[in-house]
Formats: structure tokens, C-alpha cells, sequence
């Protein structure tokens, strides 16, 4: 059982049972390695995690097997963040990799995250390659099965993000892991950096239990806010389902948006590597491009997309990239790919050896009014039909003002922008808006909501 829709743009990802099964993830095993074959020769060896699910082990034996029905040697590394898995294919130099995890999805979803030689990710196209050779049955079997190794990593790659950080004191840190499997490493990592944890959730559950593994939501990190103020922590720190995005809480229980924490992230780079590019998403803040600017650096707009800010930075040789959904990645003496483990620190890094709550940091930034992102539903069927309506309204009403490389993004004057895009990995469409004033803000936040109301397929389109 494999149904065309869990191809999406940046992994493979569908519910367990119904959208794909057991005898699916060994097919879609044999196709990857088939990709692979396409353009390189035996012998390959590639590495395998999974993440913490309970579908997760029963996932990653049949994927493997369907590996190794090609040829391919496997090295097995058990429990893997997706950070752990991309460092475990570039620190032991193999052919590829790929995660078994459905990121921050519900505990129904499972899925394949993809990687080639130094953990590049495969997404796109080459992703509708592998859907075409499971379709078609075109795999490349061996009449050698492939060998199989278990090995760990784990201890080299968090000596490897110690290496890139020097925190001050022994700052006390909350860190909520959602019951994801960034909790079977967290605490042998913030020991690594000298840091007092207060773990919240860190036990591996793949039923989620507590809340869902996904801290660019608020709601889910309300724990987490209590928790910081009770302990008096100096800064609270959320990761996903994999591991690879972050949510910070500062010392009053307070959340910041992802695109701030990247303005921190490129100031300190900037301090060190001035003139230093910097990649983000479309959806961030206007305030990150032009404090980039402002310091000297090269701010570059980007698909959204984590494949796709990977991919930018390789292109222009930034140093930094990140998104609004909390994903920050980092080439400057490591390997270019998101890792929230690296961020957290480095963030951590900044607040405790500056001695500055992480409130004061932003405090000499122009004051604007930004939404959170705003999510609608939208079936899955009817998601980018749809889109493709709403980019063609606002393309022809605004002409010059709209930039449509990622649903449509429309921009008005003194800094005021809208955006509107299909997720890839989910069905809504997301949203969000920023302005100089509230009331400009309500503007052309209703403009959108008011074309988009038009559409009976869109639903839960919030109130102003």
C-alpha cells in the first residue's frame, strides 16, 4: 500500500496504515536505493535512524531490507534525531542516509526523510523520480544482498556541536522534548556543554502523551513556560519530533517567533564574519533583512522549505539560513544542514555569556506588528488548485508588488507585507502578516481573508 500523495516536496510522510504500510516502506527502501543506483556503482553504504514512534522500528526493518535486496550495505544507528542521521553521513563519509520519522506530525504519521552523499537532501522532482520507480517497479535488485552493521555516532556528533560553542557559568536550562527522540540525547548534551538541565518530556513516547512535538505552535509549549518561571531558568528550550527545529521561551515565560531568534543568530555571525550571507524564509520578518543589512551582511529570501534553504545556501555560499518554523542551519565550521541541538546552544551561548536576559536583545529593533503564522484548512486534493487561484488574483491585481516563487507574497509600502502559501507537508495553507501599525496591519490582513473566503474549500479562517 503506497498512495501518490506522501511523495511530497521535501520527504515521503503519510499515515501509517493507510496511507502506506509495512510491505510499502520496503518498496519505497528499493526505490531509494534504486535513485541511488542510477547514477553511482556497488559497493554503496548508506546509514538508516528512526525516530521514536512506535511504527518506527517495525518501518525501519522493512525499508532496510528493501535497501539490501539492491545491494546496499546498511549501517543501522538505531534511535537518530534527523541532525544525528545528516552528521552521521558526512562524519563517516557515506553514500547517503535516510531518518524514519514523520517530524512533528501525530502519532499516526510515519515517513522517510531522504539524504545523498553528504547529506544533501533529496526533495522535489527527485522525489517524484522515486514515486515513478516505485510505480513502475524499476528497481535495480542485486542478486548480493547488501550488508548490515550497527553503530553509533552519537557521542561524535555532540562533541562536534561542543566544539562550536563555549557557554560561561552553568546556566539552568529547561528543555522540553516532547516525548520526541531528541529526549534520548538531551541530557548527555547539555552535560557535554555544562549546562543544568530541568528535563520536561524527555522520555521517548511515541504516543506523544504531554502535547505534540512541534514548538513553532505556543500552545504547545505552555508547560515549558511554567516550568522556566518556576525553576528560574534563564531560558526554556523546545525541540520537535526529530529534533531538528527549536522554540525558545525566555526567563519571564515569554515566546519568540523563530525569525527573531535567526536575527541573534546572524548578529553573532556578523561579528565575527562580517559581509557573511544569510539565507531565510519568505514568511520572515522585514526586521531580519534589514538588521542583516544594516550589519554589514547579505540577506537572501528563500522558498520555504527546509530542502530549499539547504539548497539556497549551498547555491550563494551563506554561512547561515533558517526559517520561521525553527529550523536554523549552519555552514560556518560545520556541515550546511538544520540542526536544533546546534542552534539551542548557540543561542544559549549568546544569553548566558553576555549576562543579558534574552528580552534585552531586541529591544533597540523598530517596533512592528507580525502575526504568528496564521494556518486554514484546505483537503489535500483541492490545496494547490487553489493556491494557484489566489496567486493569480493578487499577481494580477498587485503586478510589480508580488513575488510568487512560494504561493504569493505581496508588498506594500513603508515594510508592510502579506503572504499566502500551500504547506507541503500538511493540509492548510499558511498565512501571515506584518506592518509598521496595527491598523495597517488589519488592512491587508482582511484583504486576504476577504479573497479568500471566496473559496467553500477553505475553512477556519480565523476572526480580526
Amino acid at each position: 500500500m503506497i498512495k501518490d500523495h506522501i511523495f511530497r516536496a521535501y520527504d515521503i510522510r503519510g499515515v501509517v496504515g493507510e496511507d502506506f504500510d509495512e510491505e510499502g516502506a520496503n518498496l519505497i527502501g528499493k526505490a531509494y536505493a534504486s535513485y541511488l543506483l542510477r547514477n553511482n556503482n556497488l559497493p554503496l553504504t548508506i546509514v538508516v535512524g528512526r525516530d521514536g514512534r512506535t511504527h518506527s522500528p517495525v518501518l525501519q526493518k522493512a525499508f532496510i531490507e528493501g535497501v539490501r535486496d539492491c545491494g546496499i550495505n546498511v549501517v543501522d544507528i538505531g534511535l537518530a534525531t534527523s541532525p544525528l542521521l545528516n552528521f552521521s553521513v558526512c562524519f563517516g563519509e557515506f553514500d547517503g542516509g535516510v531518518n524514519i520519522t514523520a517530524s512533528h506530525n501525530p502519532k499516526e504519521f510515519n515517513g522517510f526523510k531522504l539524504q545523498s552523499k553528504g547529506a544533501h537532501a533529496i526533495f522535489g522532482d527527485q522525489i517524484q523520480e522515486i514515486k515513478e520507480i516505485v510505480k513502475n517497479g524499476d528497481y535495480y535488485l542485486s542478486e548480493r544482498q547488501g550488508e548490515m552493521e550497527e553503530k553509533s555516532f552519537a557521542q561524535d556528533w555532540i562533541k562536534k556541536i561542543a566544539s562550536l560553542v563555549k557557554i560561561e557559568g552553568q546556566p539552568k536550562v529547561v528543555v522540553d522534548c516532547g516525548n520526541g527522540v531528541a529526549g534520548a540525547f538531551a541530557g548527555s548534551f547539555f552535560q557535554e556543554i555544562g549546562v543544568e538541565i530541568v528535563p520536561l518530556y524527555c522520555n521517548v513516547d511515541g504516543d506523544f502523551p504531554n502535547h505534540e512535538a512541534n514548538p513553532e505552535e505556543e500552545k504547545n509549549l505552555q508547560d515549558l513556560k511554567k516550568a522556566v518561571k518556576k525553576e528560574n531558568a534563564i531560558m526554556g528550550i523546545a525541540f520537535d519530533g526529530d529534533g531538528d527545529r527549536v522554540g525558545i521561551i525566555d526567563e519571564n515565560g515569554e515566546y519568540y517567533a523563530a525569525d527573531l531568534l535567526l536575527l541573534l543568530l546572524a548578529r553573532e555571525l556578523l561579528r565575527k564574519k562580517h559581509g557573511a550571507t544569510v539565507v531565510y524564509d519568505l514568511k520572515a520578518t522585514q526586521v531580519l533583512a534589514d538588521e542583516i543589512e544594516k550589519l554589514g551582511g547579505k540577506a537572501i529570501p528563500c522558498k520555504t522549505g527546509h530542502s530549499y534553504i539547504e539548497n539556497k545556501m549551498l547555491e550563494t555560499g551563506a554561512l547561515l539560513g533558517g526559517e520561521v518554523s525553527g529550523h536554523m542551519f549552519f555552514a560556518d565550521d560545520y556541515y550546511g544542514f538544520d540542526d536544533a541541538f546546534l542552534a539551542g546552544a548557540k543561542l544559549l551561548e549568546i544569553v548566558a555569556n553576555k549576562k543579558t536576559p534574552l528580552k534585552q536583545h531586541f529591544e533597540d529593533l523598530p517596533k512592528t506588528f507580525v502575526t504568528p503564522e496564521i494556518k486554514v484548512k484546505i483537503a489535500e486534493e483541492h490545496k494547490f488548485e487553489i493556491m494557484q487561484k489566489i496567486v493569480d488574483f493578487f499577481a494580477q491585481k498587485y503586478r510589480d508588488k508580488a513575488l510568487t516563487i512560494d504561493g504569493v507574497k505581496v508588498d506594500f509600502e513603508d515594510g508592510a507585507w502579506g503572504i499566502v502559501r500551500a504547506s507541503n507537508t500538511s493540509p492548510y495553507l499558511t498565512l501571515r502578516f506584518e506592518a509598521r501599525s496595527n491598523e495597517k496591519l488589519m488592512e491587508i490582513q482582511n484583504e486576504f481573508y476577504e479573497h479568500l473566503k471566496q473559496y467553500p474549500e477553505i475553512s477556519g479562517l480565523p476572526s480580526l
